[in-house]
């Protein structure tokens, strides 16, 4: 491989838009695809199409960490830290919301429709989604704009790195 392709790869795997995009489309699969999916299945039971999700998103949960730390270390040695530190604070800052609160609180009620009773009236779900929106939102925006940052530093005066 010549030195000019391995600056490419190098300039490329050093910007967070691979990890943005790839965090971005499996946590849209999941959320916005898969999920409302499952309750449309006719021969699926609620409390069976629950069970199912809280396991789907205790494992997305853990992959969506996988893709903060991976994000936390690009951002870290990228040249452009600065302008990447914010997207990275604020996806860390959900990620622990959803992870620490919100997915228990669903899990819970969760348990609970399973043993066959209601839930009581609860802002959980709703505050789940809408994290789960702004994450996406942040992802495609922090995605967007590094490859922009990219496409700043690897143009005609970047050849000679």
């Amino acid at each position: 491989m010549n030195s000019a392709v391995r600056g490419t790869l190098k300039r490329a795997l050093g910007n967070p838009a691979w990890i943005s995009f790839l965090w971005f489309g499996m946590t849209a699969g999941v959320s916005l695809l898969a999920t409302p999916v499952r309750f449309t299945a006719s021969t699926i039971t609620r409390p069976v199409a629950l069970d199912v999700g809280r396991v789907v998103f205790a494992a997305l949960d853990k992959a969506e960490f996988v893709a903060l730390i991976i994000l936390l270390v690009i951002v870290r040695v990228s040249p452009h830290t600065r302008r990447y530190w914010g997207f990275a604070l604020a996806l860390t800052l959900i990620l622990v919301a959803q992870a620490a609160w919100l997915l228990p609180d669903l899990a819970a009620r969760t348990d609970m429709i399973i043993a066959g009773s209601e839930p009581p009236q609860s802002i959980v779900h709703a505050a789940y989604s809408t994290l789960e929106l702004i994450k996406l939102a942040l992802l495609a925006w922090l995605g967007v704009r590094s490859l922009r940052i990219l496409a700043e530093y690897s143009g005609p005066t970047a050849q000679g790195d």
